[in-house]
């Protein structure tokens, strides 16, 4: 299993380290689809250590510059923005990203994140719609 690592380099998140083994945020499936008009749900998991950090679901296929849709508050409360929700389960050490009323256009590269300091944990997850 490959995980993608964005690194800090000169202030943005731009490079990549990608690298076999333990990596402390993983999707549950790397590659997603849900049907036109209908919802689809992304679980992501991460280690224990990590309960009350920020969960994020960003957009984008580069690192540098997807945009955040949704985050956490580092608690267990759903959060919601548009039509996309995401929820924290630091029992389980999963959040889960909810989109809904998908459309064509909502095929595209997002990732899974948590926030901290330095540089973000991030895993890549493809979306596409079915019709």
């Amino acid at each position: 299993v490959v995980f993608h690592q964005a690194m800090e380099y000169g202030g943005d998140r731009h490079m990549y380290l990608c690298f076999s083994g333990s990596y402390p945020l993983r999707a549950v499936s790397n590659a997603v689809s849900g049907p036109l008009r209908g919802s689809l749900i992304v679980q992501c998991r991460y280690d224990s250590g990590w309960e009350t950090y920020k969960k994020w679901w960003c957009r984008g296929a580069e690192w540098s510059n997807c945009r955040i849709l949704v985050i956490t508050n580092g608690s267990e409360e759903k959060a919601k923005s548009n039509q996309v929700s995401i929820k924290d389960n630091q029992k389980l050490h999963t959040f889960t990203v909810t989109m809904e009323e998908l459309r064509w256009n909502d095929a595209d590269t997002y990732w899974c994140g948590i926030e901290k300091s330095g540089t973000d944990l991030g895993v890549e997850v493809k979306v596409t719609i079915d019709p």
